[in-house]
């Protein structure tokens, strides 16, 4: 029976991890705030695994469900429909974008937590945070391939964070447990691990048009597990107001 992945939000990352999914074998559900209405071009692209819908029936429809919004709008998932659902939380704090948080800001909570504390019945897991949407996409290998890349993820229980460990396996990715939900700032704007690790080293120089072509057309790097795991190892935790102009920012924003 074929899996359904529910997609809340289809900006930059929800649109590539719905094109992985698709590929992979997955039915996806996809929605946005703006109505199921503007989904026809993306839907017509995914093909006849893919419909749009709400975030209310995206969020019933999954298997899975990825909530992948600016973080200023998590008080808007559907908690109800989420109640008893896996939800992999790919939302950074990006103050410029999202206003402050004061939890946030003094190192109170990490932005996960914060979503796992409004999604009080589900269980939350953290992953696709650390790379950018196009190397997401681009970098996907088949499991065992030599060039395959990990990701971090980070969630309160095991059975949950072994349900997306498979998820990414099947997308084309390995994933590197970093620890709970209080733990995920390791891989959140500003630390090692974070969007650079998995970039070219791009040419000084460059004005914003060659740049962005010089993204787009650049493969990605390598980043195997074991390369991860020594980065989270390190990470020093920063303050979001220093983390907001991390390279890949503007690249990476839902």
């Amino acid at each position: 029976m074929t899996e359904t992945l529910g997609l809340i939000g289809s900006g930059n990352i929800g649109t590539a991890v719905a094109r992985l999914a698709v590929a992979a074998g997955w039915d996806v559900v996809v929605s946005n705030s703006r109505g199921p209405e503007t989904l026809t071009e993306l839907v017509a692209e995914l093909g006849e695994h893919a419909r749009a819908g709400t975030a209310t029936e995206a969020a019933q429809a999954g298997d899975l469900v990825v909530a992948t919004v600016p973080l200023k709008s998590y008080d808007r998932l559907p908690s109800a429909a989420l109640a008893g659902k896996v939800v992999i939380d790919t939302m950074n704090y990006y103050p410029d974008r999202d206003g402050r948080i004061t939890e946030l800001d003094s190192g109170g909570l990490t932005s996960s937590a914060l979503v796992q504390r409004h999604l009080a019945e589900s269980r939350v897991v953290k992953a696709f945070n650390n790379i950018d949407y196009r190397h997401l996409f681009t970098s996907a290998r088949p499991t065992g391939a030599a060039d395959r890349s990990a990701l971090p993820i980070a969630g309160d229980e095991a059975p949950a964070k072994a349900m997306v460990t498979r998820l990414l396996d099947t997308l084309g990715y390995d994933a590197v447990d970093t620890g709970t939900l209080a733990e995920s700032w390791r891989s959140e704007p500003g630390t090692l691990v974070y969007v650079q690790p998995y970039l070219a080293e791009r040419p000084e120089g460059l004005s914003p048009d060659s740049a962005a072509r010089w993204f787009f057309d650049t493969p990605g790097v390598t980043v195997s597990a074991a390369r991860v795991r020594e980065l989270v190892e390190r990470a020093e935790r920063v303050v979001a107001s220093e983390a907001r102009a991390t390279a890949g920012h503007a690249f990476k924003l839902s």
